[in-house]
């Protein structure tokens, strides 16, 4: 979905306080109280590993991947499976919120003013009628996440 899009439905959820969400359309499915196999060396951002029946993915931490607060340990994690070409892909949110159909008037683009790495991964805001809801790019995320981790990896072979 681009911002410029009429309409379009975005899955919402919630992390920190926070109201996200992304195009339903990359969305698989939404699983709770999946346990997550933690990876050594992994990209800090990577919490790590879940069995989705039989299929490992990776879980990543979107709390850290946008640098809000730690999750207060013990707190329960939501894992929404994402497609990114063609895999799946875990991103452990705080908690779900509901499928909300959007139109292009009530998107406004990132302000500049963001960090530079926030707003890679940030689409643009869309005003709701009670809060602010931060549209995410999916695909940029799992992009800078495999990022992260190769740029160590690169650099102690050096």
């Amino acid at each position: 979905m681009t911002l410029k899009q009429e309409q379009g439905e975005l899955c919402t959820f919630e992390l920190d306080g926070l109201l996200f969400g992304i195009d339903v359309q990359q969305t698989q499915e939404i699983i709770t109280d999946q346990p997550v196999t933690p990876v050594p060396l992994a990209a800090h951002m990577v919490r790590g590993l879940v069995n989705l029946r039989g299929q490992i993915v990776t879980a990543i931490d979107l709390r850290e991947c946008l640098g809000l607060t730690a999750r207060p340990e013990g707190s329960r994690m939501v894992n929404l499976i994402v497609q990114h070409e063609g895999e799946p892909v875990s991103f452990l949110v705080d908690r779900m919120g509901d499928v909300i159909s959007v139109d292009g008037s009530m998107f406004e683009p990132s302000p500049e003013t963001l960090d530079r790495a926030v707003i890679e991964l940030i689409r643009g805001a869309c005003k709701l009628s009670d809060r602010l809801l931060l549209i995410l790019d999916a695909g940029q995320i799992v992009r800078h996440a495999a990022a992260l981790h190769a740029a160590p990896l690169s650099a102690a072979t050096a």
